[in-house]
């Protein structure tokens, strides 16, 4: 026998006797019980795998919020993963059985795209809500993937309202307005079970007119970092922009969130980088991180998230924790 045999059966294993059942993770399911706690992400995610198969996600999830959650998701540099973590922890948050509204304001529409929602020319949007001043209720639509999910989607039209709402009165309060009449935003106690329980707010890579219409609507704030060197330069510039929107339009707002995205564990860069913002950040950080991931990147391409296109993916497992932790975690206190 090796010195590794040696060193297992140095091991105290209890046997399975003969008859015993060992249960696997379809039978939790099925049984509607939970087999983990907070210790045990990995039979979390060999749960979370069987119930998107058995159409079960929404069992024994976190509890829901208080009270409606608005969330801003927002980074002024391009290419860190802002679309793609606004729509999957989204769509996590759907699966974990939270009621989510999910508000596309960059004209590019990529959110609306991953979402499966049609954002042509003409369509009720988000420029329809900033400009004409429509119900929220009136422009949104379900997302055919995810019974949770609600989308308002962006068109291109959007392209052009940062100017024409130059000259309108209040132009920065405009969504702010629109959430807080929708009739689904509110506390348990004034709108009862069929509340929402979160509104997640995608921006465009800017710091314009449609970003500060969203931090002045939001409460919380997610910004999502890429695990590299260049994702940290701009976050100053971020954060000051958020303190400026604090001390003029929006005192509620609080960055609550903060998500290392496209880490890449085999480079010594990216747990540097990611040792950095825990450093300076502390306990904003999500305790996950999303590693680079190929599903993660063809998921939008067949209109779907990660968390329906391959759910079982490391991309797509690393999306549910970081949503369950965000849902457990609650909202910070003013």
């Amino acid at each position: 026998m090796s010195s590794n045999d040696d060193h297992m059966g140095s091991a105290a294993v209890a046997p399975v006797s003969r008859g015993t059942k060992v249960r696997t993770a379809a039978d939790f399911a099925e049984s509607g019980s939970t087999p983990y706690d907070d210790s045990t992400p990995l039979a979390r995610a060999a749960e979370h795998v069987v119930r998107a198969r058995h159409g079960q996600l929404g069992l024994n999830g976190p509890a829901r919020p208080d009270k409606t959650r608005v969330m801003v998701v927002a980074n002024q540099k391009g290419g860190v993963g802002k679309t793609t973590s606004t729509v999957n922890l989204a769509a996590a948050l759907a699966q974990l059985g939270q009621r989510v509204l999910v508000i596309d304001l960059d004209p590019q529409g990529n959110a609306s795209t991953a979402l499966n929602i049609e954002h042509r020319r003409g369509v009720p949007s988000t420029y329809d809500l900033l400009v004409d001043g429509a119900k929220l209720e009136e422009v949104s639509t379900a997302c055919p993937d995810l019974p949770n999910l609600q989308v308002v989607p962006a068109t291109i039209d959007l392209a052009g309202a940062e100017i024409e709402l130059v000259s309108v009165v209040a132009r920065e309060s405009r969504l702010d307005r629109a959430i807080k009449a929708h009739p689904l935003v509110g506390s348990a106690e004034d709108v009862g079970d069929d509340r929402l329980d979160f509104v997640l707010v995608d921006c465009p890579p800017s710091l314009g007119l449609l970003t500060l219409n969203a931090l002045v609507a939001a409460e919380e704030m997610v910004i999502p970092i890429q695990a590299e060197y260049y994702a940290l330069e701009g976050l100053g510039q971020l954060l000051e922009t958020v303190e400026m929107v604090r001390s003029h339009l929006n005192q509620r707002l609080n960055v609550s969130t903060i998500l290392m995205t496209m880490y890449d564990a085999r480079t010594r860069l990216a747990a540097n980088v990611a040792s950095e913002v825990r450093e300076h950040f502390g306990d904003t950080v999500l305790k996950t991180m999303v590693p680079r991931s190929v599903r993660v990147s063809e998921a939008p391409s067949y209109s779907q998230t990660v968390m329906t296109y391959d759910p079982a993916s490391p991309g797509a497992l690393s999306y549910l924790e970081a949503a369950r932790e965000i849902a457990i975690k609650g909202a910070p206190s003013s």
